[in-house]
């Protein structure tokens, strides 16, 4: 039987002598075309010397530096700006509280380094989480941007957050604050890079919901390592991690549930400098693609626009589309399509489970380019036709369009706690909620996973100023390790 496609309904200008930008500036909404990358960089060297933080908590507003001590609480009360030189490091137990949709703006670097029993908070104080099943999607807190987002500009040197929360941002930008964000009440980043000579690490992390992207990276070199992210984009668009213009790095052992359109997507579009090129292996992807209106945009992880890289032991359940590799330029649905640099693109070891027919014939999606590979779970012995061809072009009518009927339903991943079977219809939500994706000790992704690869080192090992560790591949499919090892929430 034939599948026959669905189409589902699917930069603050700041003056010389400013210090204090006004409260109205923060709103998100993302463009993935060239146009994204013809923004003007407004930002201005700062002149005033930027205020210490008090060591014992209050409220914050204009240029600060300095050290946010253990366990205070600070109140940002109006947007405030870490000049260029710089620092602002923030210790354990910390909680920053935005009392509207202010931002902090990062011109020098932020350092964010809490522990697993005191993470770093980024916040709406008193704000609850609405992650039933089937909560209605247009009153989810997790959408409504209450403040801005954390934005790195072009001077920015590195922005580090270990056990770190941030949550409720991506509030709308009245006016571009740095290099990379748009203006016009249009929604921002919870977090933007943009310096193609900055380090971005994020460790062991929770991201929580967002109006678009929650991270945007737009150049330099990134260490993204044992997250958690729940309810990634907006309404009806958004990646968990939008990842373009040259960037490096590992992207591994993430947790993504719920993401609007991609979990992960690596692209060189608006390259400033190198090739994107990201290793991204051993993530959990879990009903994601759901809230993205035009079809053929993805759900798992998705390599486009001469991005190239690896994509191993990465676990996809029920998300819209499997792994999604552009190899050729058209337009698709609307959607410009360009091709990755697939003949730099290495993968394997991919584990799908689907529980509806819809979504077993993306598990290889079609009209693209991914490759079936003998050691992807489920086996693609028996169910895909003998020699089967996938696309290189979209007018390629030699290509195979396969029945995936006989994959339905099986291999179970085995989640410790998780129900599989709900709503995979346009609009639908999934959080982390109170779930458990750890795997079971009779999930038949264990001990299917490749470890003969070695990540990417570009960012330096530091336990503050840069990578903890460079977690390896791991031996089982997915975040989640029966070692110990990989995500550790």
């Amino acid at each position: 039987m034939k599948n026959k496609m669905k189409t589902t309904n699917r930069v603050l200008g700041i003056s010389l002598l400013t210090l204090i930008i006004s409260a109205g500036i923060f709103s998100c909404k993302k463009k993935d075309t060239a146009a994204d990358q013809e923004q003007v960089n407004l930002s201005q060297a700062q002149t005033e010397g930027a205020v210490n933080v008090p060591a014992n908590g209050g409220s914050l507003k204009g240029a600060i530096k300095g050290t946010m001590q253990t366990d205070q609480i600070y109140y940002i009360t109006d947007n405030v700006t870490v000049n260029a030189g710089d620092t602002l490091r923030i210790k354990e137990g910390v909680k920053v509280y935005f009392k509207g949709n202010f931002g902090v703006i990062v011109r020098g670097s932020l350092v964010s380094v809490g522990t697993q029993q005191k993470p770093v908070w980024f916040t709406i104080e008193g704000k609850t989480k609405t992650d039933a099943i089937g909560s209605p999607i247009l009153s989810d807190p997790a959408y409504q941007g209450a403040w801005g987002g954390v934005f790195g500009d072009t001077t920015t040197k590195m922005m580090i957050f270990k056990w770190t929360h941030l949550e409720f941002g991506c509030g709308p930008l009245a006016t571009s604050p740095t290099y990379g964000m748009a203006g016009g009440n249009k929604p921002a980043y919870m977090i933007s890079q943009v310096n193609p000579n900055g380090i971005f690490v994020l460790e062991d992390s929770w991201i929580y919901g967002g109006v678009d992207d929650p991270i945007r990276i737009q150049g330099g070199q990134v260490h993204i390592m044992r997250n958690t992210f729940e309810k990634s984009g907006g309404y009806t668009s958004g990646e968990g991690l939008n990842i373009k213009s040259g960037t490096i790095g590992n992207v591994a052992y993430n947790l993504i549930v719920g993401a609007a359109t991609n979990g992960i997507k690596p692209s060189n579009n608006g390259g400033r400098g190198g090739i994107t090129t990201i290793y991204a292996y051993n993530n959990t992807i879990v009903e994601s693609g759901y809230r993205r209106s035009v079809a053929g945009r993805g759900g798992s992880i998705n390599f486009e626009e001469g991005s190239r890289g690896k994509a191993y032991n990465n676990m996809f359940v029920n998300c819209r589309y499997g792994l999604r590799i552009i190899g050729y330029d058209a337009s698709y649905s609307g959607n410009a399509l360009k091709a990755a640099d697939i003949a730099n693109i290495a993968y394997g070891n991919n584990f799908n489970y689907v529980d509806s027919l819809n979504l077993a014939n993306q598990i290889y999606p079609y009209p693209f380019s991914t490759k079936p590979q003998s050691s992807d779970i489920p086996a693609i012995a028996g169910w895909l036709p003998t020699n089967y061809k996938e696309c290189y072009d979209i007018n390629d009518k030699a290509c195979d369009i396969y029945d995936g009927t006989s994959v339905v339903g099986k291999n179970d991943p085995l989640f410790t706690n998780f129900p599989l079977k709900q709503n995979h219809s346009f609009g639908a939500v999934a959080a982390v909620g109170l779930f458990d994706f750890h795997l079971k000790s009779s999930s038949p992704a264990l001990n299917k996973g490749f470890t003969g690869f070695t990540p990417l080192n570009n960012v330096k090992l530091d336990p503050i100023y840069g990578a903890t560790e460079v977690t390896p591949p791991g031996k089982d499919i997915g975040c989640y390790q029966s070692d110990g090892t990989g995500n550790k929430h």
